[in-house]
């Protein structure tokens, strides 16, 4: 009569065996729906700094130094004040537009800079702007929600279009915030529950002259 008993006691061992393991295995596979979850929310707030970026720089390439004759002299590019506003102006609208999953006031910085052949920024030769939200330069009536920071290295009224034309860059300094609830995973092994750092840029060449 201690057979089945024995069977039954190896039955619990096996089950209890298994709980243990589904247990351990359990978190891992959460971690990776989360992580997996969490990447398909953060790609749509890239997809909306990538077309911001795109849009600021597309108007930069287009209005160059905002017409005239190039460069900083009296007489020369009577325009040149607007130009960067509106670039600015461009990419929030992207940024703000109904549907966007972008929280603005997590964008550290709008960069406008002189591209070299890399795309990258050339030293000295970038403006940046910064979160002020109603206290920006006036666009169509409005007050933009960004601001000029610091002293602009990059005036639209020595950017050229003649050949070769120079680029101009526009990016985007963004802060993502962790939707889900591995933002708190992440804390407890010392990381940055608060946020994931987003860049974004592009490069336009500028309309060459006629």
């Amino acid at each position: 009569g201690a057979g089945p008993v024995i069977r039954g006691n190896r039955r619990r061992r096996e089950r209890g065996q298994g709980l243990v393991e589904f247990s351990m295995v359990l978190p891992v596979i959460l971690m990776l729906l989360l992580g997996m979850l969490e990447l398909g929310l953060a790609f749509d707030h890239v997809i909306t700094l990538s077309y911001a970026t795109r849009e600021g720089a597309r108007t930069g390439a287009a209005l160059v130094n905002g017409g005239g004759a190039v460069g900083c002299g009296t007489g020369q590019s009577p325009d040149a004040a607007v130009v960067d506003p509106l670039i600015i102006a461009a990419a929030e609208r992207v940024l703000t537009s109904p549907g966007a999953q972008v929280d603005a006031s997590r964008i550290s910085e709008i960069r406008i800079y002189l591209a070299n052949a890399a795309g990258e920024e050339t030293p000295g030769r970038v403006n940046v702007w910064t979160w002020a939200p109603g206290a920006g330069p006036i666009v169509d009536g409005e007050p933009l929600d960004f601001a000029p920071s610091g002293t602009p290295g990059y005036l639209a009224c020595s950017r050229s279009y003649s050949h070769p034309a120079q680029s101009i860059g526009v990016a985007v300094r963004y802060r993502y915030a962790l939707q889900t609830p591995i933002g708190a995973v992440f804390g407890l092994f010392g990381g940055d529950g608060g946020g994931l750092p987003i860049a974004d840029r592009t490069v336009m060449g500028m309309n060459p002259a006629k």
